[in-house]
């Protein structure tokens, strides 16, 4: 190679301006460096402030030696008719022999955005912005060779500057700074040599000129908390679910078997991955028939006891059993198992860590500036501003993310109610009404509404859910008509009035009645999922087997009869893990489930209970076929309070029944009179009482005989033995 000195003559440029740009304090570094054009030529400007010497590597195999500017900024002239491509060689003095250095310099790169990206993302309408803002992993070919390395993408409006800072610089970025893409508040760098593996952070300049670091929220991998950093992944795990997604695509949801298994994955047993829960959830779930497990919060969290509703990463799985894909592996596992999974999303409200996304460029950015808008009075946490829209842009491609890469089939949205109110939580005056002087939060309505819509269009099959408690109309409505838009509501009133109900002794129970019954008059207003979920198993509620009266034979009869008709009931079900087997103590993050009570045969006849009672229900459309439809439920008789007595039919589109009776009081009913719509013998298909699962056998050995004289309004009727704190189910015998 030739070495070439300094040639052509070179534009001045401002002290301040080439002092900002080589402290990495500047919103456009690629103006200064790089390769630029000039009078004859190109000039080509790279930040090496400790080099000793540096030179410019040229395609056509020669060296441009470059002359120091200031600050650490080298020049060099190239007579050239278009951009050069070239290499910087510096050299470094050491303590014995000088050391030489040959790289790509970062700022020689195009911008690695397009304007249709930074269009959409203006314009809030980015349906795949992970794809777009983040760090990602990329090569380009020149005709010095193959450069790797990883473009870094970040949304902070209110910047005056941004470096990116990491263990590949040592955590100091000045040599890393950003440029912002026009007035689309996105900046971006392609940084060669770094890839897979390598841990970052933003350094943000603020208004008030002061630096705040910050990790990366589209960063799609981070550190193991504690530590924060965002990591560089990118992902190689190649699906096999393919025949599922495309039976979910054609499926009903709502005409289908939905049993749920709520569970959290780092307490479920204590210690396991993603990957060893595969083994041992998949083997778990088969035995126990349900249909979906629903996971906890999975995206990235600091604080595990949070249980994941805290959440600081977005778009990254937490890091604590494992990567990204092995996180899909155990996906794509339970799917070809023939089981769907849901997982809980938090976009109502977010942590104040002071590295996460509140106050992200200096100011409120993600959440709302005013903080009877923007802050939670009860959780401590910051409230997204549902009205802007790279904020609401950045929430839907968040769901379409866990949708679509992860091939979640559902998304359980978390405390709906808070997003639907301005006033949630909120005493007095401490609120701001919407434009109308309403209490309505109309801008979290619209990202209900376009978050659901645009889910449901782009994977057809899946399901969103709505975890919200109050009387608010068309939750599971659609949105052209108004609605939420939500496939499916937490029947909160259901699981709050029965729960308040199996309570009571059975001698007080009679007087409560109602409870179990008000459910039917609004069964039908919303598509419900009945949940027994990890909120009534913590802080003090107890568990859903000490929940129970009397002593442990009948609370564990109770808990038996109470899920019986909790399956029987509309709706679909959901119960969370370890109120399958009776756990005693409520539910403990840090201890996990009470595995070892499953040697005691009492509890493992729960156990195979739940077997049984899954098992029945995917068996029997009657008990989902028509959970959504009036025609679908005829009571037998709902107002027998003083025999703690509750009986009636479920039945499937093709008109067979299945008939359910619950007795909820302490002691048998031998000869009662059961109303029937079709004579013949009746096969009973679920007694809870039998002494497989713990019962005292009370049943009807298998049959009843339906003969012609009516009873409660049905035109046949059969004498019936039903047990204590029990249920019994029985269908037609053709």
């Amino acid at each position: 190679m030739t070495d070439k000195k300094l040639t052509g003559k070179l534009p001045e440029l401002d002290g301040n301006y080439v002092s900002h740009v080589a402290h990495g304090a500047h919103y456009d570094p690629h103006s200064l460096l790089g390769a630029h054009p000039v009078d004859g030529g190109w000039v080509i400007r790279t930040l090496k402030p400790l080099a000793k010497s540096v030179k410019a590597e040229l395609t056509a195999g020669e060296m441009i030696d470059l002359q120091h500017l200031a600050h650490g900024v080298w020049q060099g002239f190239v007579a050239a008719n278009s951009a050069p491509d070239y290499r910087i060689v510096a050299t470094y003095q050491g303590d014995g022999a000088d050391t030489t250095w040959r790289v790509d310099d970062p700022y020689r790169h195009a911008p690695t955005l397009g304007e249709l990206d930074l269009h959409l993302i203006r314009e809030g309408r980015h349906e795949e912005l992970w794809k777009a803002l983040g760090s990602h992993i990329v090569s380009f070919t020149s005709s010095l060779g193959n450069t790797a390395g990883t473009r870094f993408a970040v949304w902070a409006p209110n910047a005056q500057a941004v470096r990116v800072v990491a263990d590949f610089n040592h955590w100091n970025g000045v040599a890393h700074s950003m440029r912002v893409m026009g007035s689309s508040g996105v900046w971006e760098i392609f940084i060669p040599g770094v890839g897979l593996g390598n841990k970052y952070k933003y350094e943000i300049l603020t208004q008030d000129g002061n630096w705040i670091t910050k990790i990366d929220p589209l960063a799609r991998a981070t550190e193991v908390p504690p530590n924060t950093a965002s990591v560089i992944t990118d992902s190689s795990y190649k699906w096999n679910d393919t025949k599922w997604i495309e039976a979910r695509s054609k499926r009903d949801a709502l005409k289908s078997p939905m049993s749920i298994y709520e569970l959290h994955a780092g307490s479920w047993r204590i210690g396991l991955d993603y990957r060893s829960l595969a083994d041992e959830l998949i083997p778990y779930i088969l035995e126990t028939g349900f249909t979906h497990v629903e996971f906890m919060p999975l995206a990235e969290h600091p604080y595990a006891p949070s249980w994941g509703y805290q959440v600081t990463g977005y778009y990254a799985p937490t890091s604590r059993f494992g990567s990204p894909d092995e996180l899909k592996y155990l996906i794509d596992r339970l799917h070809e198992a023939g089981i769907g999974v849901i997982l809980d999303w938090v976009p109502a409200h977010f942590p104040k860590d002071e590295w996460a996304l509140g106050r992200f460029d200096g100011r409120a950015l993600y959440e709302h500036e005013d903080a009877r808008r923007g802050e939670h009075p009860d959780w401590g946490t910051f409230i997204f501003d549902f009205g802007r829209t790279e904020v609401k842009n950045f929430l839907v491609a968040n769901a379409l993310y866990w949708l679509e890469e992860f091939h979640i089939d559902g998304l359980r949205v978390d405390a709906v109610a808070s997003m639907l109110y301005l006033d949630y939580s909120r005493e007095g005056d401490n609120w701001l009404p919407n434009q109308y002087g309403g209490r309505e939060n109309l801008d979290a309505i619209a990202f209900m509404q376009e978050v659901n819509a645009t889910a449901y269009r782009r994977n057809p099959g899946i399901m969103m859910i709505a975890e919200e408690s109050t009387s608010w109309g068309g939750v599971s409505a659609p949105t052209d008509g108004g609605g939420l838009g939500y496939g499916f509501k937490w029947n909160m009133g259901w699981m709050n009035d029965t729960l308040q109900y199996i309570e009571k002794d059975p001698a007080y129970r009679r007087y409560h009645h109602g409870e179990l019954t008000f459910s039917m008059l609004y069964a039908y207003d919303e598509k419900f999922i009945l949940p027994i979920s990890h909120d009534e198993v913590v802080h003090g509620k107890g568990s859903l087997l000490a929940k129970m009266p009397g002593d442990r034979w009948q609370q564990l009869a109770n808990v038996r009869a109470y899920l019986a008709f909790m399956w029987s009931h509309p709706g679909k079900q959901l119960l969370f893990m370890g109120s399958e087997f009776g756990q005693q103590s409520e539910w403990n993050q840090e201890r996990g489930l009470e595995w070892w009570i499953l040697d005691q045969p009492s509890h493992r006849g729960l156990h195979s209970l739940v077997g049984v009672l899954n098992k029945i229900y995917t068996a029997t459309p009657a008990l989902w076929q028509r959970d959504h439809e009036h025609q679908g439920f005829v009571w037998i008789d709902g107002g027998n309070a003083d025999a703690n007595l509750l009986s009636f039919l479920r039945y499937d589109d093709a008109g067979n029944p299945l008939a359910v009776v619950i007795n909820f009081a302490g002691h048998p009913h031998h000869n009662f009179k059961l109303g029937l719509p079709i004579s013949g013998e009746w096969i009973e298909v679920l007694n809870t009482d039998a002494e497989e699962f713990g019962g005292s056998g009370v049943g009807n050995f298998g049959r009843i005989t339906a003969n012609g004289e009516g009873s409660h309004g049905q035109p046949h009727s059969a004498t019936i033995s039903v047990p204590p704190l029990g249920a019994v189910w029985f269908k037609p015998a053709k």
